[in-house]
This record gives structure tokens, C-alpha cells and sequence, in this order.
């Protein structure tokens, strides 16, 4: 019995061996009309030599007659490509206040449909989320406390997907569920991080330091601290920035063990991630490469959850580019959608950001077979 072989599985020089094959061409004709020598395309096809230029395999592909998809590889079956039409669901969800659809859920079944939920946000599952989001926050809507984690997760979803403002709103309904301290300062975050999206950043920096003094927990405030140094950030404040991440560092040397109950990731490597994008956002960019460098080799840096350890490498990737190092910026990226594909493959900032790494120097061939693969324009 023979077994059709994965087209992506075949080594990128056998599929340029076999295309020339099926074209009739000899190595040498094929040299020539590539204007490199024969044994530079016996290499290639050998694997002893990389393709690792778009510009090359542009050539290569011209001279096969090929799109170079089909060198790098198909596009993604339907289905999988990111049009996020959820976004519509959940925008309905949070437009109805009244005659919601009588649940027979338990409590308990609730709470493990919105522990999952967080689960899923924590590995960036985010088209999954969206499909499930609606139906949550039916579901948690006769329950406080599962009522505000509800909406605080879905306003962190929309504002990764770059809609923040449906994300503010939703932020506003975990705070108006909220009752008590805690569940007030852990809403409170999410507001901070859509008014931070929106560009509002001495709005995010008023409502979280506010908010931190209050809350008795120290994963919390330490959140809410890193919020509002972000903020000001923004906001060109170094200072007050410094001082805040500061705050934040000391109560994250504090931390110990693994529980994080409230959905922060707190702890040193979040301190050191959101150290790193200030020192960017105060165009620091040397000093928030050093902090990139430094965190990913740190012990904590594998406790953060991937989805918050791409959205690092995002960052991270941006302020290569930045410093005019396109290559060490797709690689960068390209950890990043090992970690979490759909932080890559699903946000909005992270495609612009592999468009704007294209567009500006010849393309690594893993670099172009992502950006094929997401349908962007090498």
C-alpha cells in the first residue's frame, strides 16, 4: 500500500529536485537558465545548501513555471485561515441586557465551563473562544464573580483581536458585575488594557493605580502596577514608569509558587516582559532588546502561558525591525508562532508586523512560508 506523501514534509531542495524532474529539465539547464552553476543546484537539491531567500525562490519558482507557494508549501485547507466571524456573536451577547435564554447549567458546571475558557485564552485558542464566548456570558450572567471573569476574559480577547473598543465595554460590564475589592481590581485590568489599546493611556494609568491601593492581593496590584507603568509609558512618563514597574518588581520578588487565581501571570518574567515593552514605548530600544534577551533565558521565563509568552516575542520582534534587523525579527516571530500560532496567525498587529518584516528586506524561506501561508503579499 502506498501513502500520499505530506507536501510540507518533503525538504524545501527535494520539491525544487522534483518540480525540475517533472519539467524535463536537467541540472544544467536549469543552472543555466538560473544563471548559478551545476553544482550549486546540486547542493540545493541535496539540502547541503539552504534556501533560506525569498528572492531566490522567487527565481527558482519563475524559472519552474511555479507560484512559490508551491514551493513553500500549500495554502492552509479552508476553515483554517483567520476570518474571525465570532466577533459578531460576542459583540450581540454583550447588546442583550434583558430575556436571556434560561440556563440549566449548576453553578459548578459554570465555573468549569469559564475555568476552561481561561485555559483556552492562556494557549491563545482564540477562534475557539470566540465560538464559545456568546453562550458564556449567557451563562454567567446569574452568578457575580463568574459574571465578572466572563467579561473580563472577553474583553482580553477583544482587545487582542484589535477591538478594543467592544473590549472597553465588556471591561465596564466585569466592572459593574464586580462586588467586593478583588473582583473590582481584577476587572479593573482588563480596563486598563482595552483604555491602553485605545490610546486613552492617562485614563489606564488613573483607573489602575486607583484600583491597586485597594486590592488585597498581591498578584492583583502587582498586575494593576504593570498596567499603569505601561500607561504612563505611553504616555512618555519615564519616571513615573520606572517608579511603577519598580512597585511591581518588589511585590513580584514576594510571589512564590505557581497558583494564579485570578488569571494574571504575574511574577518576575511578567515584570521583566512589561519592562522590556516600556523601554520600548520610551524608545529604549536597545535597553528593551537587552530585558528581551535577558527574560527568555531566565528560569520564570517558561511559567508565563504562551499566549502572554508570544504576545512578548511579538513585541520583541517589532523592536528588532525597529533597529533595522529584519532577519533576527522573522526568526523572533517565528518562536513566537511556535509558541502560540494563533497570537501570530490571528492578530491583527502581529500580521501587520510580518507584512512590515517582508516588505523590508529579502524574507528567510520560513519567514515567506508563513506570510503565504497567512495569505499576505510578499
Amino acid at each position: 500500500m502506498t501513502h500520499r506523501r505530506d507536501h510540507n514534509s518533503v525538504p524545501l531542495g527535494r520539491r525544487v529536485a522534483e518540480f525540475r524532474a517533472h519539467r524535463g529539465m536537467s541540472q544544467q539547464t536549469f543552472a543555466d537558465r538560473l544563471g548559478k552553476s551545476k553544482s550549486w543546484v546540486d547542493k540545493i537539491e541535496r539540502g547541503v545548501r539552504r534556501l533560506d531567500r525569498y528572492s531566490v525562490i522567487r527565481e527558482i519558482a519563475n524559472v519552474l513555471r511555479l507560484d512559490p507557494e508551491m514551493l513553500l508549501g500549500p495554502h492552509q485547507p479552508p476553515g483554517t485561515t483567520p476570518h474571525l466571524d465570532g466577533i459578531d456573536g460576542v459583540r450581540a451577547a454583550l447588546a442583550r441586557y434583558h430575556h436571556r435564554p434560561e440556563r440549566t447549567e449548576t453553578a459548578q458546571q459554570v465555573s468549569a465551563q469559564v475555568a476552561y475558557a481561561w485555559m483556552a485564552y492562556h494557549h491563545a485558542r482564540y477562534p475557539q473562544l470566540l465560538d464559545t464566548l456568546p453562550d458564556l456570558l449567557d451563562a454567567t450572567s446569574g452568578t457575580r464573580g463568574l459574571r465578572t471573569s466572563a467579561h473580563r476574559l472577553t474583553a482580553s480577547v477583544l482587545v487582542k483581536l484589535d477591538h478594543a473598543d467592544l473590549g472597553w465595554l465588556a471591561a465596564d460590564r466585569a466592572v459593574t458585575a464586580a462586588g467586593g475589592p478583588i473582583l473590582i481590581a481584577t476587572a479593573t485590568i482588563a480596563v486598563a488594557e482595552a483604555l491602553r489599546a485605545l490610546g486613552h493611556h492617562h485614563l489606564a494609568h488613573t483607573a489602575a493605580l486607583a484600583t491597586a491601593d485597594h486590592a488585597d492581593d498581591d498578584t492583583v496590584r502587582g498586575t494593576l502596577y504593570l498596567q499603569a507603568g505601561l500607561a504612563a509609558a505611553g504616555n512618555g512618563d519615564r519616571p513615573t514608569a520606572h517608579d511603577l514597574l519598580d512597585h511591581a518588581a518588589a511585590l513580584a520578588d514576594r510571589h512564590t509558587g505557581d497558583a494564579d487565581p485570578h488569571h494574571t501571570g504575574f511574577g518576575p518574567a511578567a515584570v521583566q516582559v512589561a519592562r522590556a515593552l516600556a523601554a520600548h514605548h520610551l524608545g529604549d530600544t536597545t535597553e528593551a532588546l537587552h530585558r528581551h534577551v535577558h527574560t527568555i533565558r531566565s528560569d520564570s521565563w517558561r511559567r508565563l502561558p504562551p499566549e502572554h509568552r508570544a504576545a512578548h516575542l511579538i513585541d520583541a520582534a517589532r523592536a528588532y525591525l525597529d533597529t533595522g534587523q529584519h532577519d533576527r525579527a522573522g526568526q523572533v516571530l517565528l518562536d513566537a508562532d511556535r509558541t502560540a500560532p494563533a497570537e501570530v496567525r490571528h492578530r491583527p498587529a502581529a500580521r501587520t508586523l510580518l507584512t512590515d518584516i517582508i516588505r523590508s528586506g529579502p524574507a528567510a524561506a520560513d519567514v515567506a512560508r508563513l506570510a503565504t501561508i497567512l495569505g499576505l503579499t510578499c
